[in-house]
Parts: C-alpha cells; sequence; structure tokens
C-alpha cells in the first residue's frame, strides 16, 4: 500500500492495473484506503482516474472489472476492459513469438467497444527498450485502420444490442486464441452523436451487406416511425453507399471497386437517433 501511494504522489497516474492476486482477502482493507487515497489525491488534481482489477477484487462499481486475455459475450452496463497481447503465447519478449493478426485485433477491438469495453493491449519490448519490427508493423495496421475508422471507436457508446452474425464469442479469460475467425454477417454496432455505425468484421464477397438488426421490423415499434435512415456512409473515403431497408434487414452494396481484409465501418444516419 505504501508503495502504491508513493506512486500516486510522485506520478499521478491515470490508471492504476492490479492483477488477480489482489483478491486475496487479506488485502481487502488496504485495498479500501488505497482506492480511497487515490480517487481523493485524483479529485485534487482535477483529473479523473481509474483502478483495473480481476475477479472479486473490487466492488463492482468502485472499479473497473478486466478479463485476461478475454472477452464478454453481450453488453455489460458497467464500463470494463480486455488486457491482452499481439503475442500468442508471451506477455514478453521471447524468441520463436507467434503473434495475432491486426485484423484479428482490430475485429476484436470492435466487438469489446460494443460491449462497452475498452481493449489494453500489450507488446514486449527487447531488453533495450526498441519494440520488434512484427510488434511495429502490428500497432501501424492498427493505428492506420483508427485513422480510418475511430468514428467509429473513439467516445462512442454501445447501442441496444451489440452486434449479429455468425461467429460466436466465448465469454471468459484466456478465450482470445481458441475463436474462430471473423466471417462476413458478423457486424458489430456503436452509436454517437444521432449516429449508428455498423462494423463488418469481415467484408460480403459480393459486396452485399446485410444487416438484420436495421430492417424496419426489427426495430422496436416506438423507434419505427422516427427511425428511417437517410444515407449510409463508408467512413473508408467517406463515400455514401446505396441502400435498402427492408422489413427485415438493412442491405448495403459496397463500392464494386472496395477490397479489404479489414473490418469495414458504415455510418448510418438515422431521422432521429435510435
Amino acid at each position: 500500500m505504501l508503495r502504491t501511494c508513493e506512486l500516486i504522489d510522485q506520478y499521478q497516474p491515470h490508471l492504476l492495473w492490479f492483477d488477480w492476486w489482489i483478491m486475496n482477502l487479506a488485502f481487502k482493507p488496504y485495498l479500501k484506503k488505497m482506492a480511497a487515497y487515490y480517487y481523493n489525491r485524483a479529485q485534487a488534481w482535477g483529473t479523473q482516474v481509474a483502478i483495473n482489477y480481476k475477479f472479486d477484487a473490487f466492488p463492482v462499481q468502485a472499479a473497473v472489472f478486466d478479463v485476461e486475455r478475454g472477452q464478454l459475450a453481450g453488453i455489460r452496463s458497467l464500463f470494463w476492459q480486455t488486457d491482452t497481447a499481439v503475442q500468442k503465447n508471451s506477455w514478453g519478449y521471447t524468441e520463436n513469438q507467434e503473434y495475432k493478426t491486426a485484423v484479428d485485433l482490430i475485429g476484436d477491438l470492435a466487438d469489446i467497444v460494443s460491449k462497452n469495453g475498452a481493449l489494453l493491449l500489450n507488446i514486449g519490448p527487447r531488453p533495450d527498450g526498441t519494440i520488434p519490427e512484427p510488434e511495429q508493423a502490428i500497432l501501424r495496421e492498427i493505428g492506420h485502420w483508427l485513422q480510418i475508422n475511430g468514428e467509429a471507436i473513439y467516445g462512442t457508446r454501445p447501442w441496444r444490442v451489440f452486434g449479429e452474425g455468425p461467429t460466436q464469442v466465448t465469454e471468459g479469460s484466456f478465450t482470445d486464441t481458441r475463436r474462430a475467425a471473423y466471417q462476413a454477417g458478423d457486424i458489430r454496432f456503436t452509436e454517437k452523436d444521432r449516429n449508428l455505425y455498423a462494423i463488418l468484421l469481415a467484408c460480403p464477397a459480393d459486396g452485399l451487406a446485410v444487416i438484420h438488426h436495421l430492417g424496419r421490423e426489427s426495430l422496436p415499434a416506438s423507434l419505427r416511425q422516427n427511425g428511417e435512415i437517410t444515407s449510409v456512409v463508408l467512413l473508408d473515403g467517406g463515400r455514401p453507399l446505396s441502400f435498402n431497408q427492408q422489413t427485415d434487414c438493412l442491405t448495403v452494396r459496397l463500392p464494386s471497386d472496395y477490397r479489404s481484409p479489414y473490418p469495414a465501418a458504415l455510418k448510418v444516419v438515422f431521422g432521429s437517433l435510435v
């Protein structure tokens, strides 16, 4: 506790992240004192801060729940986080690394954000502090995608449902390498500023995206009158797309020259927020 309070005072961290071992019952009184100290200091700094915890180390409304190398199956009303790594087989620098792909990590990011979560992504620097080149490449790919599609991620909130599609995301820790690759039809939703974002985790081979939750009859009755879609835009290039809102689905035609292995983010504009 004294060490952590010293870190708080000297570095004013925005985030304290704890591993599973703090759930030991002997630590409970000290966790409460430390959290009170940290939150009171942050109030004095005028800074918003957070504590991350695993399992039941903290009361659910006192800190941010963290899932190690895994995800949740649905939307959690309270904000949560997953911590995972670009490596499948390590948290640090080792030889013979087995890496995840940027495409898979971007898909997981969209899935997590659609469920009211955040992604804490780990890399493993060499002993001299340099980042291995394959990890630099993964980070640059993710960064490039966010430069184009970050509007569908940053500052967004979950929609009524997190998404749809055939791929099942297993809930719980250490499931990050068990999931099958996302397929066409796997879609995640976010919303911001009266706009809805539909992120296609895998682009359909025929260029026609089918979104079942956006059909006229799929929307709740209270929203149907004001739920007319006025436009659908591909964030990559800001191109307006042709669409057709049918009874049971919304179909969207991607540009004929659009070919990308990465998720495609669509901005769906309604007559009113749905």
